[in-house]
């Protein structure tokens, strides 16, 4: 289950870096739901140090209280395991 939820956090924050480059160059860009999924799926840590590494999604109000709500969620769930 660890080296699982490793691999999504790497993915995730991989991501938000991908897509800040994207943005930069106009390309085509990850789907915010993508990431909300992502994030979902156990890799909302990777996701909320890869916004403010990269200075990416801070002002998207989704996102700025969205993501550390469901690290909250994420983290109450693992510890009841």
């Amino acid at each position: 289950m660890w080296l699982y939820i490793m691999a999504v956090n790497i993915l995730a924050f991989s991501f938000m870096g991908i897509d800040k480059r994207r943005a930069r160059a106009g390309l085509r860009r990850i789907p915010e739901r993508s990431l909300f999924m992502t994030a979902i799926a156990g890799g909302v840590f990777g996701i909320w140090i890869g916004m403010y590494t990269f200075r990416h999604k801070t002002r998207k109000r989704a996102f700025v209280v969205g993501v550390p709500l469901l690290a909250l969620l994420f983290l109450v769930i693992v510890l009841q395991m």
